[in-house]
């Protein structure tokens, strides 16, 4: 029986986007440490380098930030499988470290300096995974070893089938104890799996109307791209909004995108909406033409959460969440 590979999962600034994966590397941050590899290859000598470097450090964090440097340089090997969930596209990314450690002297903290390169081999849609291996690879920390759930990600990792799970309405009531990232997996996998094609328009151009907008869902067959009609008068002869919906995790690309807009006249405007996210000519194509916006899954589950008290029964019976409150940390004070 062949020895098992360690696997590992990380976190990397969200300020990256989708570079990691372009561009095959994983990384963390402490820049002001250098070079990391200069250091004695003991955890003693990372915590008393960790403590001079950033004396205003907590001393109960000293040793977490020491472990999570010493592993990244001397406990992660070549060959190690890792698994990257990415916060930018909401998708799962699995790859092989592909190289020994590197530092980037010119990098600064939020370019990340300590890296690795890695083979990406799948990346796949989180809604894919079980909630608990989802939980699992939430983990709080930057750097850490994946094993409770390391059967489901080897399959994954072997693109073996995925056990699927169901979500019924008693997973429901206890969404509210999920942390945030899982109750964006439970909307989005009901919206996925819970509806039918016809049936995720209706649910979109009720959000519209939420917000504002008059709909008309078209026929289905020949409607040249355009899924709903929206606008701002009753009569439909302000503010035309056409709108396509793809119930779909994959990446829209600009094909798709072009589309949609050849139906555009020049006082209209055009709104795509996917729950996965975009290619990066997709996007360049919104930047260039204003008339258009493409709505990611992470986008619509803002616009879900904001309107969501305002929903028919039959959508909270679909989506049944309740408000919740956490204890705000530091970083939350801050950014609000």
């Amino acid at each position: 029986m062949a020895e098992e590979r360690p696997i590992w999962g990380i976190h990397m600034n969200r300020g990256f986007g989708t570079r990691p994966t372009e561009d095959e590397f994983i990384a963390i941050g402490w820049a002001s440490m250098g070079d990391l590899s200069k250091l004695p290859a003991t955890r003693e000598a990372y915590k008393k380098a960790v403590a001079a470097t950033y004396p205003n450090v907590k001393p109960g964090a000293v040793p977490v930030i020491a472990g999570t440097l010493f592993k990244f340089v001397n406990e992660m090997k070549k060959g190690d499988l890792v698994i990257y969930p990415s916060k930018a596209d909401r998708m799962v990314n699995l790859g092989v470290i592909d190289g020994e450690y590197e530092f980037l002297p010119k990098a600064d903290e939020m370019q990340c300096p300590n890296r690795r390169k890695v083979k990406w081999i799948h990346r796949l849609a989180r809604p894919v995974f079980s909630q608990g291996a989802l939980h699992e690879i939430g983990s709080a920390v930057t750097l850490f070893s994946v094993r409770n759930n390391a059967e489901e990600f080897m399959a994954a990792f072997e693109g073996k089938p995925l056990p699927s799970e169901d979500v019924d309405s008693e997973t429901g009531s206890a969404a509210a104890a999920f942390a945030e990232e899982e109750i964006e997996d439970f909307v989005i996998k009901r919206l996925k799996s819970g509806l039918s094609f016809g049936q995720f328009e209706y649910f979109i151009a009720h959000l519209l109307e939420r917000m504002g907008y008059h709909c008309r869902v078209t026929q289905s067959s020949g409607d040249g791209g355009v899924d709903i009609v929206a606008h701002r008068d009753e009569l439909g002869f302000k503010d035309v909004v056409k709108v396509q919906c793809k119930q779909t995790l994959n990446t829209i690309g600009q094909p798709q995108v072009a589309q949609l807009y050849g139906h555009i006249q020049d006082d209209e405007h055009g709104l795509f909406v996917t729950l996965g996210g975009y290619s990066a000519p997709a996007l360049e194509f919104e930047r260039a033409n204003q008339n258009i916006r493409l709505i990611t899954g992470d986008e619509l589950l803002k616009l879900i959460f904001n309107h969501y008290e305002e929903f028919e029964p039959r959508y909270r019976m679909l989506l049944p969440m309740k408000r919740t409150y956490v204890v705000a940390t530091d970083d939350d004070e801050l950014s609000s």
